[in-house]
């Protein structure tokens, strides 16, 4: 049969729909449940293999992925896209509408859940057997929109259609218990939890390039133990009816719940507890189907932990080998440590998160116990190691570290910061258990699919083997002197620019030049980030312009997305300020056109993929060694924008990699940020040594933004006087500078397109394919079942 037979009888059978009758949603779920055929048999056939091979299984755990539309991912990886155009087009129906229907899921908040979805896109193009483990979350992090300026958080409601892609799995079912005590007898223990949910599993299939690999992404959904309690309803007691159900549904409803409340707390315990358990459970199941000896399980299960939110795994599978296998805890500690690995993501101290005791007892009484137990073990082991248990708390990073064979960092300067910081102690202990693996970007999503220009261009130039092979991009180094090239690199880019600027005149009524600079930062708003610093920076270069207004300005679109914490009041702050300042400066005939501010509210996948490759400049601006990584610095340098950024995460990384000629470079570096903050009254001294920053300050103090409330910002001003964490104010004035030699670039179109063509050609490294094969090699142990 033909795409175009195929699509009308999936809308016909499948959705009870003709032609006729179809609205563009039916037309979506009918072309994505052809593909999800086609998706199928590649799944099914290396789901045989696997089982054939019996290789080594990787297990990637983690809270977040980030995932996006996969319409278009499925139509690119299965080489469809022509046929699939072709029957759209013979079906009178338009192709970008029907893709664009799609919602993204809403599986994620930012560069964590983005780079467990490029892993699972890797592992799936190498042939590495694995397995995807979240939850599927019926709203997700939150819809956001803007009230006169304000965030507001509304439910993701991306559930209230059909998920085309996913397959349930009632048969895949597991009890997960919390609270209860536990009762010792004998010399061995049993947990009676106090309350039970039910784990089911969904699955979605995740296929590579050409097809030629399946994997799975499997996420938990939570479902009540026991049926609706009819005997309580007919009580006239309609709360206690469902109450069980109304605990499963909250465990899988919300990313993040805001922990601000011990209520809060104990949710998120839960939530990382309810898929990590499921997950180890099912895993277990998968490995004891095949395999009769526990003791081998190191030999065919390699557990990643995607930060500190799946660090209970360590305890829960001691629980099971200790408690349900009968195996000596000396003997299960090390064993489960064989199994695990730990990718840390952060330097900052609230990200390595800590439970209460109390709460930890409360609600995992039995995990407590082991994990007094590891503890224990290692210190009779180490006896100046740090401790897990401390001051009524559990470390969860540290807990992580103990019970993982490998640590990794997610770049070369962020690993260093790891063994220099929060795990110096542990690391003098363990010295060869901290290792990098710098993050990467799949470039299937990441150019082949969100840049159709760039990639056309790119294809014709050196061929198709760069989607799987991305060090080829350093040919088209070679044309950096052709004008004919860079004149069609340059035209691709001011194809992205015109296409992001007729859809932001639409969804916001704001006018832009396609021909200015488009400056964007996109990444969810936190005060390290330094959005704070980029809005100073443009009221200041606001304010030169309005002081000569004749002089050769190189007009800016400033954009900005990302959400911000709904409990993080200082980055909810930064959102309206932006928003404040984006309707003073939109609204000045004296700058006009020269100089606008944008923000796209409800920042996801979908809007990255139009921001990116009409970025002219990144924004990689964190202080420096705040950020880990980041991937966002990747993406814009991939397709073809300049950076400017400081020494931090893989920034220095890609700054190596292109050259520092071709890298907007400011800022103190991470030892120097460090050494600063050893000096009293920092931030103030910055201040008064630059009139250009206090001019900025004075103006948002005295309500120049916000003159129905004046005193509006006064805390956001003092806190930067006062308290600079994040040397805002001590990297201002070399950010400025630096924003004026990017200006000064820009002036010069054939300078900035060979920089921007260096970016692009230089990126061949920062593929996570890459990453993955570093992972497999330096970590897992394990290997392609493709080219076995």
């Amino acid at each position: 049969m033909t795409m175009k037979t195929d699509i009308l009888n999936r809308l016909k059978y499948s959705l009870g729909k003709d032609a006729e009758n179809a609205s563009t949603y039916d037309w979506r779920i009918a072309l994505s449940l052809v593909l999800r055929d086609q998706m199928v048999e590649t799944w099914f056939r290396s789901t045989r293999e696997t089982y054939a091979a019996s290789p080594k299984r990787v297990y990637y755990l983690s809270m977040e992925f980030l995932i996006g539309r996969l319409i278009e991912d499925m139509i690119a990886n299965l080489r469809m896209e022509d046929t699939v155009k072709t029957a759209i087009a013979e079906l009178g129906q338009d192709y970008d509408t029907i893709v664009h229907d799609e919602p993204d899921a809403a599986l994620g908040n930012g560069g964590l859940g983005r780079l467990a979805a490029c892993f699972m896109d890797s592992l799936a193009t190498l042939g590495i057997p694995a397995f995807g483990y979240g939850i599927r979350y019926e709203h997700g992090l939150f819809e956001q929109s803007f009230a006169q300026g304000q965030q507001v958080e509304k439910p993701e409601t991306w559930l209230t259609q059909r998920h085309a892609w996913e397959f349930e799995r009632p048969e895949a079912r597991y009890r997960i218990g919390f609270g209860g005590h536990v009762e010792h007898r004998d010399g061995s223990a049993r947990w009676h939890p106090g309350e039970v949910v039910m784990a089911t599993a969904h699955d979605t299939p995740v296929v590579g390039w050409n097809g030629d690999w399946g994997n799975t992404l499997r996420l938990w959904s939570a479902e009540p133990s026991k049926d609706f309690d009819l005997e309580s309803f007919n009580r006239g007691d309609y709360l206690a009816a469902g109450r069980s159900e109304a605990l499963a549904r909250t465990i899988s409803r919300v990313l993040y719940p805001d922990d601000t409340t011990e209520s809060g707390k104990e949710l998120r315990l839960k939530q990382e507890y309810f898929f990590t358990a499921a997950s180890i459970m099912d895993l277990l199941r998968r490995y004891l189907a095949d395999h009769d000896d526990i003791r081998d399980l190191p030999d065919y299960v390699a557990i990643q932990l995607n930060d500190t939110h799946p660090a209970i795994a360590g305890p829960e599978l001691v629980r099971i080998l200790v408690d349900e296998h009968g195996l000596p805890m000396d003997e299960a500690i090390p064993l489960t440590r064989r199994c695990l690995a730990y990718t840390n993501h952060t330097l900052l101290p609230e990200a390595l998160e800590r439970w209460s005791e109390h709460l930890m007892g409360r609600t995992l009484p039995r995990h407590l116990e082991i994990i007094r137990a590891i503890e224990h073990a290692h210190q009779t082991e180490f006896p100046d190691s740090p401790r897990i248990l401390d001051h009524g708390d559990v470390r969860m990073g540290e807990l992580a570290f103990i019970m993982a064979h490998k640590v990794n960092g997610v770049s070369a300067l962020h690993t260093e910061l790891v063994k220099q910081t929060v795990f110096a102690d542990l690391h003098r202990i363990h010295p060869d258990r901290i290792i990098n693996q710098t993050n990467g970007i799949t470039p299937r999503r990441w150019l082949y699919g969100c840049n159709p220009s760039l990639r056309h261009l790119i294809t014709d130039a050196i061929g198709e083997g760069w989607v799987t092979d991305l060090e080829q991009l350093t040919a088209l180094k070679d044309k950096r002197d052709d004008a004919a090239f860079i004149d069609a690199f340059m035209a691709s880019k001011r194809e992205n620019k015109v296409n992001l600027s007729n859809w932001i005149g639409q969804t916001m009524g704001v006018a832009l030049d396609p021909d200015a600079m488009f400056d964007v930062q996109i990444k969810r708003i936190h005060e390290y980030k330094r959005q704070l610093m980029n809005l100073l920076e443009t009221v200041a270069l606001w304010n030169e312009m309005r002081d000569n207004p004749n002089a050769d300005w190189t007009p800016r679109i400033k954009i900005f997305g990302g959400k911000a914490a709904p409990g993080y009041f200082v980055a909810k702050d930064i959102i309206r300020l932006i928003n404040d300042v984006a309707q003073v400066i939109n609204a000045d005939p004296v700058t006009g056109d020269r100089l606008k501010i944008v923000y796209p509210p409800n920042y996801n996948v979908t809007m990255a993929e139009r921001l990116i490759p009409a970025a002219d400049l990144s924004e990689q601006i964190s202080t420096a060694g705040k950020e880990a990584s980041g991937t966002g610095n990747m993406k814009f340098a991939l397709n073809g924008a300049l950076t400017i950024g400081t020494l931090d995460g893989a920034n220095v990384e890609i700054r190596d990699h292109v050259g520092t000629e071709n890298f907007f470079l400011f800022g103190l570096t991470a030892q120097e940020v460090m050494e600063r903050r050893t000096h009293h009254g920092y931030s103030r001294a910055a201040i008064e040594a630059s009139p250009r920053l206090q001019r900025v300050l004075g103006q948002i103090a005295e309500g120049r933004f916000a003159p129905q409330d004046p005193s509006r910002y006064h805390g956001l001003v003092g806190m930067l006087y006062d308290h600079d964490y994040f040397l805002v104010t001590c990297d201002f004035d070399s950010y400025f500078d630096t924003q004026r030699r990017a200006d000064m670039v820009y002036q010069t179109p054939e300078n900035w397109a060979a920089m921007a063509l260096v970016n692009t050609a230089s990126m061949g490294w920062f593929s996570s394919d890459r990453t993955i094969k570093g992972y497999a090699h330096d970590i897992w142990g394990a290997k392609s079942v493709l080219s076995a």
